[in-house]
């Protein structure tokens, strides 16, 4: 697919003098937009009230464009790399854009399959190409640290609820004088469509201001004081390179799949059901200590959570390594979801710390997982391997809902489930987290028949030189 020259890798290569600090912004820009999948469950009550549909049916508008990213980031991936950052941010701007106004419409005219276009097919191309696009080429800015590089980038994704959870209960307010959030108050679905339109033209303006400002490292660039040999001293950590194709002939590719798909298994169910989770944990006879508002401020701390572990977590890995700190996440995560099952339910206040933390281990292993793959195979076709490996958020985005979501259909109705509706599937959980620990166990260094010749071309975002123009 071949790109308009004012888009293309070559207009964006940075000049002397350029500082790399500027990249994080153009990042954060285009992840806080597609953050906004986070905060869906804001308004999912009131898309199940309009359509007269099940929590699955309207669950499953999630999942796909969960889906969609996973397959958009591993058909694109290579394409993403050889058109560079800002061709992928803008095309990522217009299909997300076009997700909300197609889903907008759906709403308006009461077709939920446009809706399923919209938001789950357009947008969730639009999820897969932004996702992948500025991670990559933080991890070519940032060699010496590349978990902090990934965890400056993905944190903007977790943090995007932190804003659109409140934003959209704002907008529904605006355009429905009836809801003001309060207890057992859902919006109507005018309101939402309105939203759905509003948002997708704010964030297509954030989303060009970012690839307006992207640029890529040069081909004699590397950090000040930054000594490629050294990470030659790290476990796990390579020197050499591995393409796209062959990663994906690798076990460790297959082990670090599962690893993904387990830990985004387990907290996709919670961020998908939020808010209405919450209401449900603390209901007595038909009524929630918990109000509507107070479950849409709770999905933006799990927002703010899910974006703090991002940046910490994956930074962490940059002193204690990748596999260590996914040993956290499994290991300690298991325990969590079990004092949750059991125990959650028992004070708002302790419910509330344990999904957060679970949820800081969610995000913390999106962000890490780019590290964890320069590391073992090299930074010559990252972004594509990367994108491959997020068919696991896809498979994930489809189970975890659906567990949540199927278990909750089969106990009752919304607005009915308590605490004790949410245990089977929080047990499931545990199980998936267990699966994911001894996957991680497993993965040991690349075999070097999978390593790129030495004589290789690789692409100037992988060469490492002796000199530094730029800090």
């Amino acid at each position: 697919m071949a790109v308009p020259s004012f888009l293309a890798r070559e207009r964006i290569i940075a000049k002397p003098g350029f500082n790399r600090w500027l990249i994080p912004p153009a990042a954060l820009a285009v992840h806080l937009s597609i953050g906004q999948a986070y905060a869906t469950s804001v308004y999912k009550v009131a898309l199940v009230e309009h359509f007269d549909a099940s929590l699955t049916a309207i669950g499953i508008i999630f999942s796909l464009a969960i889906v969609m990213l996973g397959v958009s980031a591993a058909l694109f991936g290579t394409w993403v790399d050889k058109n560079g950052p800002r061709a992928a941010m803008a095309t990522a701007a217009v299909f997300w854009s076009a997700g909300f106004l197609v889903g907008s419409l759906g709403i308006f005219t009461n077709q939920l399959w446009l809706v399923y276009l919209g938001y789950g097919v357009l947008g969730g191309i639009g999820l897969g190409i932004g996702y992948i696009s500025p991670v990559s080429t933080l991890i070519k800015w940032f060699p010496d640290r590349p978990g902090l590089a990934t965890g400056m980038a993905i944190m903007g994704f977790g943090g995007g609820a932190m804003v659109a959870s409140p934003l959209s209960r704002q907008l529904m307010n605006w355009y429905d004088e009836d809801y003001t959030g309060a207890a057992g108050e859902v919006a109507s679905g005018n309101s939402v469509a309105l939203l759905f339109l509003t948002l997708g033209l704010i964030y297509l303006v954030f989303m060009l201001f970012g690839a307006l400002i992207v640029r890529v490292p040069a081909a004699d660039w590397r950090p000040h004081g930054f000594d490629p040999a050294t990470v030659k001293q790290k476990a796990l950590v390579t020197t050499e390179n591995v393409s796209a194709s062959n990663a994906i002939k690798t076990p460790q590719f297959w082990l670090l799949w599962t690893v993904l798909f387990c830990n985004v298994t387990a907290g996709i169910g919670i961020l998908e059901q939020a808010a209405p989770m919450i209401q449900d944990f603390f209901r007595e006879g038909g009524t929630s200590a918990v109000a509507a508002a107070a479950a849409a401020g709770f999905v933006g701390l799990l927002s703010l959570f899910n974006m703090a572990g991002r940046f910490v977590w994956s930074s962490t890995s940059d002193y204690i390594g990748r596999k260590p700190i996914y040993m956290v996440y499994l290991g300690v995560g298991i325990v969590l979801y079990i004092g949750l099952a059991t125990i959650g339910a028992s004070t708002v206040w302790l419910f509330v710390a344990l999904a957060a933390v679970i949820i800081s281990f969610y995000g913390g292993g999106f962000a890490t997982v780019p590290a964890y793959l320069r590391d073992l195979f090299g930074t010559y076709q990252v972004g594509a391997i990367h994108g491959r490996l997020l068919t696991a958020w896809a498979a994930a985005g489809i189970a975890g809902p659906l567990i949540i979501n199927g278990i909750l259909d089969a106990q009752g109705e919304p607005g009915n489930l308590v605490a004790s509706d949410y245990r089977p599937a929080l047990f499931i959980m545990v199980g998936i987290l267990g699966v994911g620990f001894v996957a991680n166990l497993l993965i040991k260094p690349v075999s070097e028949k999978y390593f790129e010749p030495k004589n290789t071309d690789i692409p100037t975002a992988a060469a490492e030189p002796e000199r530094s123009t730029i800090r």
